[in-house]
């Protein structure tokens, strides 16, 4: 896939953090940048400064998405790269005693079932619809018609303590990477996911600076946490190396999370 040949890209969540670094390397390197997010002030600022254009889309939306793809179309002309960064970090223990000493409670089932809607079912919806339109066009070089990225995160693998519904819809996005990859073959669609580690993203800037100091010392090597440059260069390498697909690819300084 040749970037410099200005194809036209999707990236949602592309308003921050890992989704924001990916749509300004994709438009550094010559592609047409939408941007699908929920925050249209900070999408929209964004877009304007990548000469991109911003869609404010719900991923948990039929609707929502495919009027996203539809006004990004308009405007950039059918997407041949597909970035899903879209998605929310929660956590809560499967049952725990309250502080007041009273009888064990189960979680709440409504944060689960959010947590999955976005990582997991919105990462897939995007997916589908962006297929359907990639199928549509003419064969690029190597029969290529479009790359798919996906982003789950170690905790599919190390999950923590508290990150039951974090990590079963990371381990979701992972556990489809290839069944989709497979789906898709016969149309020259390329399906990868990369999951990343601790990464300098707006939700490790809301942590105490002790516990982000903790974070950076776990990872082996480098020990810091990583940037969101870095990811966004691996989505870049994938978008270029045609024979990368139906991998999950961690992305973590070697780091192996500990229970807590």
């Amino acid at each position: 896939m040749d970037l410099k040949s200005g194809i036209a890209a999707v990236v949602t969540g592309g308003a921050s953090g890992l989704g924001e670094a990916t749509a300004r390397r994709l438009a550094a390197d010559g592609a047409k940048v939408a941007i699908f997010d929920m925050n249209a002030e900070r999408g929209a600022l964004v877009a304007k400064e990548i000469g991109g254009v911003f869609c404010q889309v719900d991923v948990t939306s039929d609707a929502s998405v495919a009027a996203g793809f539809l006004a990004a179309r308009a405007r950039h002309g059918q997407e041949r790269v597909l970035v899903n960064c879209a998605g929310i970090a929660t956590g809560a223990k499967t049952a725990s005693r309250p502080k007041d000493g009273g009888a064990p409670k189960p979680a709440p089932l409504d944060a689960f079932e959010k947590t999955v809607q976005i990582n997991l079912i919105g990462t897939f919806r995007c997916i589908a619809q962006s297929a359907a339109g990639m199928m549509g066009e003419a064969s690029l070089d190597d029969g290529e018609r479009g790359v798919i990225v996906c982003t789950a995160s170690v905790a599919a693998v190390d999950g923590q303590i508290g990150q039951a519904a974090y990590s079963a819809s990371k381990a979701g996005v992972a556990g489809m990477t290839l069944p989709i990859a497979r789906d898709l073959s016969t149309e020259g669609i390329r399906v990868v996911t990369i999951l990343p580690g601790t990464f300098e993203t707006p939700m490790m800037a809301a942590m105490s600076e002790p516990v982000r100091a903790g974070l950076a010392a776990g990872v082996p090597f480098p020990k810091r946490m990583g940037r969101p440059a870095e990811y966004a260069s691996l989505v870049a390498e994938i978008c270029r190396n045609v024979y990368l697909n139906g991998e999950c690819i961690r992305l973590d300084g070697a780091i192996r999370m500990a229970p807590r």
